[in-house]
C-alpha cells in the first residue's frame, strides 16, 4: 500500500499580492497633472513644488513638467535633524 490514506488540505499557497510600491517616474521624466510619481507607505519621500500627496501617501504631479529628486535636511519637532528626499515637478 504505497499511497496516502487521506490527502487533506495543504498548508502552502497563502501568499498575498504585492503592493507595487516604489518610484513610477524617475528623475528627469515628463509628467502631466494627476500622474503618479511614487507609491509609498509613510513619508520616505516628501512632496515638493507642484507635487501633492494622496491619502495613501502616494505622490502625484499637480502640473505639467519634469520630475526632480533632491535631498535636504529637515528639522523634527524635538530639534533633531534628518535627511529627507524631496520630489519636485519643474515646470518649463
Amino acid at each position: 500500500m504505497a499511497h496516502t490514506k487521506s490527502g487533506g488540505s495543504t498548508k502552502l499557497g497563502r501568499d498575498s499580492a504585492s503592493q507595487r510600491l516604489g518610484v513610477k517616474i524617475s528623475d528627469g521624466g515628463k509628467v502631466k497633472p494627476g500622474e503618479i510619481i511614487l507609491r509609498q507607505r509613510g513619508s520616505k519621500y516628501l512632496e515638493g513644488k507642484n507635487v501633492k500627496r494622496g491619502g495613501d501617501d502616494t505622490l502625484y504631479a499637480a502640473k505639467n513638467g519634469l520630475v526632480k529628486f533632491t535631498s535636504t535636511r529637515k528639522t523634527r519637532f524635538d530639534g533633531t535633524k534628518r535627511n529627507v528626499k524631496v520630489v519636485n515637478v519643474i515646470t518649463s
